[in-house]
C-alpha cells in the first residue's frame, strides 16, 4: 500500500484506540487530526501489568515509549550488583527515546509499579514516519528532542547536587 493510500483508509479498532491514547497527552496536542491518524497507523499502545519489565539493561534497543497512563520505575544495576532507583516515571513522561536514534543496548531496565499503558514508537515506525511524512516525522522528534534535553537538564542538576563540594 502506498502512503497516499493509507492516509485515506479508516483507522482499524486498535489504531483507534492508540489514537485515543494519544489524546490524553498534552505532547500530542500540537498535531493536527490527519497528523494524529499517520501517527496512529505507525504506533502501538500496550498494557504493562504491575511487576512486568517493560526491557531490561542490556537488551537491544528498538522502540521508545510515553506514558499514558500508570507508574514505571527505572533501575540501573550499580557497581556492587543491586540494583537502584533513578527515576519513576508517570503520565506524560517518555522512557527509551535514545533507542530510536541510536542503536546501543538498554542503558537501564524499566520495570510497572502500577498497570501501566504505553505508546509504542519503534525504530521502524519512526524511520517510516520521518521517510514518508517528513513533517509529521519532524515535528515528533523536536518534541522527543525537547523532552530528552529536559531530562538530561534534569539529571544534570540531580548529579550536581549530589557532589562533594
Amino acid at each position: 500500500m502506498n502512503p497516499a493510500d493509507l492516509l485515506y483508509r479508516e483507522l482499524n479498532e486498535h489504531e483507534e484506540k492508540t489514537r485515543d491514547f494519544m489524546l490524553r497527552l498534552s505532547l500530542f496536542d500540537a498535531f493536527k487530526s490527519e497528523d494524529l491518524d499517520i501517527l496512529a497507523r505507525h504506533m502501538n499502545y500496550s498494557e504493562v501489568m504491575r511487576g512486568e519489565y517493560l526491557f531490561t539493561e542490556g537488551d537491544r534497543g528498538d522502540f521508545m515509549c510515553f506514558v499514558v497512563q500508570g507508574l514505571l520505575e527505572v533501575l540501573k544495576k550499580s557497581i556492587q550488583g543491586d540494583y537502584r532507583t533513578i527515576a519513576r516515571l508517570g503520565k506524560g513522561s517518555t522512557i527509551g527515546e535514545m533507542s530510536i536514534i541510536d542503536k546501543a543496548p538498554r542503558s537501564a531496565s524499566v520495570i510497572a509499579r502500577q498497570p501501566t499503558v504505553v505508546i509504542l514508537l519503534t525504530k521502524k515506525g519512526f524511520d517510516i514516519l520521518t521517510e514518508r511524512y517528513p513533517s509529521v516525522g519532524i515535528t515528533l522528534l523536536k518534541k522527543i528532542m525537547r523532552l530528552l534535553s529536559l531530562n538530561m537538564r534534569r539529571t544534570s542538576s540531580r548529579l550536581a547536587d549530589k557532589m562533594p563540594a
